[in-house]
């Protein structure tokens, strides 16, 4: 068997290839690639083979490869999200070579200006979006992706919509970067709704697209439109490094739900995290007093940053470890304690001596083992519980489909003395 050569090219066809890739297929006696590959080289006297079924067309391709030279023509990087992987699976390693050309991704960044060595490659040609999702509610910082004419970057629009993310991209759109006619289409954050209106066929096939994250802290809220409870995700401030750890909306619902809340209540949020269950507490219950402690000093900025942007005047930011911060604060009639640090019994131990007369303590866990611990808590205390699981999947479109995406289970816990 002799050597197969696998030579990237790009949308220009052979207008940019090095020396030796010319060559290479020069020598050629057999062409094979997709047919856009193969019409740059028409007038090549080697036999053309298109790539139409490419399991049996690679296997006719290895029975001539015994006495011709072929050379098969694949896009930018074949090992690249391309057609190498499926070629190094059939044909020996000794018998390939691989000449790559510059890949679609590359070029993007390099119009775009951004170095992307840091960037995560994604790609969803012909793939579900399931890593895209979890790079975007990760919030990672550059995200390119290699789209098809389903997953193509209205989609993806109205897919990052429906995520309701706490981080903001902008997109950038990257078309036939080659070609005369490519161009690079820019939508900043508050354009991706609009983007997503757009006709589905309004870019063009070959592109690249480019996600960056951008600062969300600019963005002011209109107070006006928010509902009482329930408030979007994407409408809080969370961590940079962690954007998608803050309680989701709908639990953060059934948290208001379990607290059965009155005015003029005091309350405690005990590792408050982003603020985002006191912000809720605060604006439906305006004359409750809640407390938020935090032991980070990000998340105690954060509960700050929301207050502020929530225009809510009821919360203390408490920067304090729990239980050690619990004796000097005034009589709690509920509390939610959505993170202990390890402390949970010691805390709930102190909760105990603390709250008043028929208060409510609610908890949410996410292990069996402090779930576990709590229950038997409750139990040698003599505190009534009711038990919640909370499993929710949202909606999200898939192509011209929608499926449901699930968030990660959640075990609540009402405890009333």
């Amino acid at each position: 068997m002799n050597q197969i050569d696998v030579v990237g090219i790009d949308l220009d066809g052979k207008s940019e290839l090095t020396d030796t890739a010319t060559r290479i297929i020069e020598q050629a006696t057999i062409l094979s690639g997709a047919k856009r590959h193969l019409s740059y080289f028409s007038k090549h006297p080697a036999v053309k083979i298109p790539l139409n079924n490419l399991q049996q067309d690679i296997e006719l391709l290895i029975e001539k490869a015994t006495t011709d030279k072929i050379v098969i023509l694949a896009s930018g990087d074949p090992l690249f999200f391309g057609l190498g992987r499926l070629l190094l699976s059939k044909i020996p390693l000794k018998k390939l070579q691989f000449y790559p050309h510059l890949s679609s991704i590359q070029l993007a960044f390099s119009k775009l200006k951004i170095p992307w060595q840091d960037s995560a490659l994604i790609s969803v040609h012909g793939r579900d979006c399931d890593e895209l999702i979890k790079h975007l509610k990760q919030g990672t910082n550059k995200i390119a992706v290699l789209t098809d004419s389903f997953n193509n970057p209205i989609a993806i629009a109205k897919l990052y919509d429906s995520l309701e993310l706490t981080v903001a991209y902008s997109f950038h759109i990257c078309e036939n970067l080659t070609l005369e006619n490519g161009e690079i289409t820019s939508f900043s954050p508050q354009e991706i709704t609009a983007l997503a209106k757009l006709p589905q066929d309004r870019f063009a096939a070959l592109n690249v697209l480019v996600l960056i994250r951008e600062n969300l802290t600019q963005n002011n809220l209109n107070l006006a439109n928010l509902p009482l409870f329930g408030i979007s995700d994407s409408a809080f401030l969370s961590f940079s490094d962690r954007p998608n750890l803050i309680t989701k909306k709908e639990v953060r619902s059934v948290i208001l739900a379990e607290l059965a809340l009155q005015s003029q209540q005091t309350v405690w949020d005990l590792g408050a995290g982003t603020g985002s269950v006191s912000i809720e507490i605060a604006r439906l219950c305006p004359t409750a007093k809640i407390y938020a402690i935090e032991k980070t000093a990000m998340g105690i900025s954060l509960i700050k940053q929301n207050c502020q942007r929530f225009a809510v005047k009821n919360i203390q930011p408490i920067s304090a470890k729990a239980p050690e911060s619990l004796a000097e604060l005034p009589t709690p009639d509920r509390i939610f304690i959505g993170g202990s640090g390890g402390n949970l019994i010691s805390i709930l131990n102190t909760c105990q001596s603390k709250i008043a007369p028929q208060g409510i303590i609610v908890i949410t866990l996410a292990t069996i083992e402090h779930f576990a611990e709590v229950l038997q808590w409750a139990k040698q205390n003599n505190w009534h519980y009711h038990l919640l699981q909370v499993q929710i999947s949202r909606s999200i479109p898939i192509a011209n489909l929608t499926r449901f995406s699930p968030l990660n289970p959640i075990t609540i816990i009402k405890l009333v003395n």
